[in-house]
């Protein structure tokens, strides 16, 4: 079978169709590579030249073996966007495989526009529920959170009123009355520096959507992004140095601190940046003059 093994150099965009059909993917062709490239699934090829004419530009050999690792993917994804995961988790976690420019393209394919922005909002408000959510909150508390985070993502305006909504609909889902109520205990978990609490969680959400809107605005160049990743990689060093203890700590949580798989790698990387971005955003020192 041919595998990540079987590549040893550099190669053509020929070379990469050669690849793909080698390991069964015949629907891949020149037309395809040329449109991953542009999503940022890909990089661009590094230009050879000669004293008359030029070759064909070349992929490094990691890029091959990218797309190898793409195509296996593409059938457990819907669309291109969510494939974008791919080069973003690679280079957010290991240095080598994927250019910060390339890195910037998959970024604005995962994010999109329109319906899929739309998507992404939807699934961070999902992600961050499960994150929070206590066994006993209403399917009536849990669709609120859900509605109301997305539509913030959307880009609706926080306004005072609509932080207070917000406030309310977050507090339903980490303290429901069932339990909260009547002992007027406040509900805090993960690291004792930086708990969990419903304040945490609204300034998670005010994090996400300055994220989305500053995406989509067309503001993240490649320096945020490595600025970003610098920050993620510090503090998911901290965390790791953590985790046992934290788990141990837990109890009933402790399933929240376990570590991800390769897979869930792939499949968090965008909302973890997105996260991360949005912090960096609304912590980051404002400039006088």
């Amino acid at each position: 079978m041919y595998t990540w093994e079987s590549i040893s150099g550099p190669g053509t965009i020929d070379d990469l169709v050669g690849d793909a059909h080698a390991a069964g993917y015949l629907d891949m062709n020149v037309r395809r590579v040329h449109d991953w490239i542009a999503k940022g699934l890909l990089d661009q090829p590094r230009r050879r030249t000669r004293r008359r004419g030029s070759d064909k530009a070349e992929h490094s050999v990691n890029q091959r073996r990218l797309l190898l690792l793409l195509l296996d993917k593409r059938q457990q994804v819907a669309h291109l966007s969510s494939l974008a995961q791919v080069p973003l988790a690679m280079w957010l976690w290991w240095d080598g495989y994927v250019p910060t420019q390339q890195a910037q393209r998959a970024w604005v394919t995962w994010v999109g526009r329109g319906r899929r922005s739309q998507e992404v909002a939807h699934e961070g408000a999902v992600g961050l529920l499960e994150q929070v959510v206590h066994q006993l909150a209403t399917p009536t508390a849990r669709s609120r959170f859900v509605r109301i985070i997305a539509e913030l993502g959307n880009g609706k305006a926080l306004t005072v009123r609509g932080r207070a909504a917000l406030l309310d609909a977050v507090r339903d889902v980490m303290e429901p009355e069932s339990v909260f109520a009547a002992s007027g205990l406040v509900r805090a978990f993960g690291p004792a520096q930086t708990p969990m609490t419903v304040e945490a969680v609204v300034t998670q959400v005010e994090a996400l959507c300055a994220a989305l809107a500053h995406t989509l605005d067309g503001k993240v160049d490649g320096v945020l992004l490595e600025r970003t990743r610098a920050v993620f990689r510090a503090s998911t060093a901290d965390y790791l140095a953590q985790r046992g203890d934290l788990a141990a700590e837990a109890g009933q949580l402790a399933h929240l601190f376990r570590a991800p798989t390769l897979q869930e790698q792939f499949d968090q990387a965008g909302r973890q940046l997105l996260l991360v971005l949005g912090m960096h955003l609304v912590h980051r020192p404002t400039r006088v003059g």
